[in-house]
């Protein structure tokens, strides 16, 4: 049984519009997410759901104006982030809470070697030496798993492969040693073999260091290989939420079924992956009623009218389809 003092991070309730030309659009829409010491919590959804624009309000990296966070609560081992005066939110950015980015090369300054960044980040939060900082450096990138470091932590980003520079920005993201690590999506841009290295590096790190993680992905894969617990976002809200077994073995709502269905697996080699229909809803147009009606096989009369609540599926599994969750408690029912 979690405790408030297991809690890193406690999303309450948030909500994020943004103001563009048209109406302004709701881009995360009352969300409740909570991250527990230790854990590996993924948000799993498609892009324009709302995944990285809660990253960021957690970082207090929104642009406001056009972002406006219009309600809930953000807390980080109980303090509040979003009455947090800036110079201590700015202090707070990854001595705390720390993020690594999904595209390092728009993250990396090109002008600066990497032991320059790394050593610049331990020099803004702890008052020791340059060259103390330089040593830290040199460590850091031993860590996560650089060759001879001391001959790298010269180099600058453009003489870098795409997974040694994420290797970099996880350096930069520890360099501090941060309760909390916000991975945005940070193998996407990397094939497959350095994205399955990237992987095993976070797992193993996470163990020596007893780090916590909240992972952004839009890739069940990922999830299926480092998360203890999953939400799952769809039109900036959370659909299902679970620990990763039950969201793998009975996930209840049929925007995750339909996720599961297009993930690749060996039974599939050959044969043509599920494509969920449509397309996410624009944050300024959502339909009335559940917002994954138009594209859901299962979609009754009242799903185009009535919001769904979350139904209980017990053991902290939640899923916001009333339609499946009363399929399966009669299935239950009759044994």
């Amino acid at each position: 049984m979690s405790t408030e003092k297991d809690t890193v991070l406690a999303i309450e309730d948030l909500r994020v519009y943004f103001q563009g030309e048209g109406p302004e659009a709701l881009a995360v829409d009352g969300i409740d997410i909570r991250v527990l010491r230790q854990q590996t919590v993924c948000v799993v959804g498609e892009s324009g759901c709302g995944k990285t624009v809660t990253a960021l309000a957690v970082m207090g990296l929104l642009p406001q104006p056009p972002a406006r966070i219009a309600s809930g609560r953000i807390l980080f081992k109980g303090q509040s982030l979003l009455d947090m005066p800036p110079a201590q939110l700015r202090a707070l950015r990854g001595k705390g809470i720390a993020m690594v980015f999904q595209e390092p090369m728009t993250s990396l300054n090109p002008v600066f070697t990497i032991g320059d960044q790394i050593s610049e980040a331990i020099l803004a939060h702890e008052a020791i030496g340059a060259s103390e900082a330089r040593q830290r450096a040199i460590q850091l990138l031993d860590d996560v798993g650089i060759v001879e470091p001391h001959k790298r932590i010269n180099a600058y980003p453009h003489q870098l492969s795409g997974g040694q520079r994420q290797r970099v920005m996880i350096a930069m993201a520890l360099a501090c040693g941060p309760d909390l690590i916000i991975a945005d999506e940070p193998t996407t841009a990397l094939d497959v073999t350095v994205q399955a290295q990237i992987l095993d590096l976070l797992k193993q790190l996470q163990h020596d260091k007893q780090m916590t993680i909240q992972y952004i992905t839009h890739d069940l894969g990922v999830v299926k290989q480092i998360a203890d617990h999953i939400y799952v976002m769809y039109a900036g809200i959370i659909v299902e939420q679970g620990t990763a077994e039950h969201i793998f073995k009975g996930a209840r709502h049929p925007y995750t079924r339909a996720l599961l269905a297009a993930l690749p697996t060996r039974e599939k080699r050959g044969k043509r992956l599920y494509s969920i229909p449509g397309s996410v809803p624009h944050p300024a147009y959502k339909p009335k009623g559940c917002p994954f009606h138009p594209r859901c096989e299962n979609r009754q009369p009242a799903c185009e009218i009535s919001f769904p609540e979350l139904c209980d599926c017990g053991h902290g599994h939640l899923a916001r389809c009333p339609v499946i969750f009363a399929a399966e408690m009669k299935k239950e029912a009759a044994g």
